[in-house]
């Protein structure tokens, strides 16, 4: 077996070439382990001895001479491969794997069809019809990297949880690997995700159910669902950690608090509108919800449960991130709004807007193809450092970084670009924006490209690009304080 051995030895470091020679020239490598051996042979090579209706087998093809990907011949009679055929086959498939940009593999494009988003010709036929063909997500699964990874296995200190808002699957990222690590299941539509203050639950909005699920941290499992008065979107969690806090967007609109020990319905408080976002103010003494059909952010004092007062705009209130005070108060908070690419700033003392912030016309382009002229800036945050502020736009197809307390442009990262067949070059659609406890890192969820963009908040640079699920959107850091 020493031959072998070796030969798997220099398959990987061949694959791992190549993906490096295939990466964009922006963006500096980072190098992810290979995809685990034990859930192709149990889960993906399956599916190349699959008979699906109207083609031919991926067998009879690929064990063909003059293939890149090539499968060993099984033996007559044989319905498995042994373990060294498939040992063989596992490094043939390494060379169709893009290590570095998964969702780009050949393995995953070509037998894609081309209006799903794969090669323009296979000679094996359109074998997936659609990204959500169970057996091609099992291969992006394993290309992406083995999920089976045990809890404990991790040298980070904060986990990115991703929810797919067109699936029934939430996306957990290592933010030391910059790999999917574990995927949370069964939660049609999720919305929001927020974490209880040990960290051992997570909470989701489900919009497909109207309830919260809530949900084991260690296993991904889903442990309770309470229902809500109505259909939800985001959700946070009070700096104490007794009370969930739920945006209910079904008319009139409500904030819905759950209460985190018995798990049930505490009441609701009436807001102005229904809720789109909401969140609670560093210091914790408020929640401030904004809403996009009665143009309002609305801010409630949670030591009575109380709205005080409300800021009203004239679009609609999208994503907002908050400034704080060196008491740690709230100074200002950044206001994303229909139609507008860019943002208002809200003085929290004066209750008002003071100013409003147009992102730069370049780069541009963007937007229109994609139906996203209504929200050409959806996304914005400040890290732990309260030293800027990022802010997404789907017009230009970046993330901007601004400086804090006095708001210069500092600069600017592209993002991914869609590139279909005969047809000119869309953007990722970025959304939402979460970041590592040290300031240093930034998450950019971009819903078009199916994936996250990770960024270097200092070279403003794109380190790596995590393939996810289905039209990703809000997006948080559950941080461990021990590990």
């Amino acid at each position: 077996m020493r031959h072998l051995s070796t030969f798997l030895l220099l398959a990987v470091a061949a694959a791992s070439s190549l993906s490096l020679w295939r990466q964009q020239a922006d963006t500096p490598s980072v190098q992810p382990p290979t995809p685990s051996f034990d859930v192709f042979k149990k889960e993906v090579e399956p599916i190349f001895l699959k008979e699906r209706p109207g083609h031919a087998r991926c067998y009879g093809c690929h064990i063909l001479s003059g293939r890149l990907f090539h499968l060993q011949p099984l033996a007559p009679g044989a319905e498995h491969w042994t373990e060294e055929q498939s040992q063989q086959n596992f490094a043939s498939a390494l060379w169709v794997v893009d290590l570095q940009n998964p969702a780009a593999s050949r393995l995953l494009r070509h037998p894609l069809a081309p209006e799903a988003g794969g090669d323009a010709f296979h000679s094996g036929g359109r074998q997936f019809a659609s990204q959500n063909d169970p057996d091609w997500q099992t291969l992006a699964r394993w290309v992406k990297g083995d999920r089976s990874r045990p809890f404990g296995e991790t040298s980070s200190n904060s986990w990115i949880y991703v929810t797919n808002s067109a699936a029934d699957t939430l996306d957990v990222i290592d933010s030391a690997t910059n790999r999917i690590i574990q995927v949370i299941r069964g939660i049609e539509l999720p919305h929001g995700v927020a974490f209880s203050l040990d960290g051992r639950r997570v909470y989701v909005s489900n919009e497909s159910e109207s309830v919260l699920d809530v949900v084991d941290q260690e296993s991904g499992k889903v442990l309770q669902k309470v229902r809500l008065s109505g259909r939800p979107n985001n959700i946070t969690v009070t700096r104490d950690g007794k009370r969930v806090l739920v945006g209910i967007r079904a008319k009139p609109g409500a904030i819905e608090i759950i209460d985190t020990a018995t798990l049930q319905h505490v009441k609701n408080i009436p807001v102005d509108g229904p809720v789109h976002n909401l969140y609670v103010t560093p210091d914790g003494k408020y929640v401030v919800s904004g809403s996009i059909e009665s143009k309002a952010a609305t801010v409630v004092d949670l030591s009575r449960d109380e709205m005080v007062w409300e800021v009203q705009f004239d679009a609609g209130v999208r994503p907002m991130a908050f400034e704080v005070n060196p008491d740690g108060s709230t100074k200002r908070i950044f206001v994303q709004l229909s139609g507008l690419n860019g943002f208002a700033v809200v003085d929290f003392d004066k209750r008002s807007e003071v100013a409003r912030i147009k992102l730069p016309d370049q780069p541009g382009g963007f937007g229109e193809a994609e139906g996203r002229l209504g929200t050409p800036s959806h996304g914005i945050g400040v890290p732990a450092d309260g030293k800027s502020l990022w802010v997404s736009s789907t017009l230009a197809n970046a993330t901007f970084k601004y400086s804090l307390p006095d708001l210069r442009l500092l600069g600017y990262v592209k993002l991914p670009e869609i590139h279909g067949i005969k047809a000119l070059p869309t953007g990722a659609v970025p959304e939402w924006i979460t970041f590592t406890p040290d300031s240093k890192t930034v998450y950019v969820s971009n819903s078009a490209a199916r994936s996250v963009s990770v960024i270097n908040a200092d070279s403003l640079k794109r380190i790596a690009e995590v393939p996810v699920g289905e039209v990703p959107k809000r997006i948080n850091t559950l941080v461990f304080t021990e590990r």
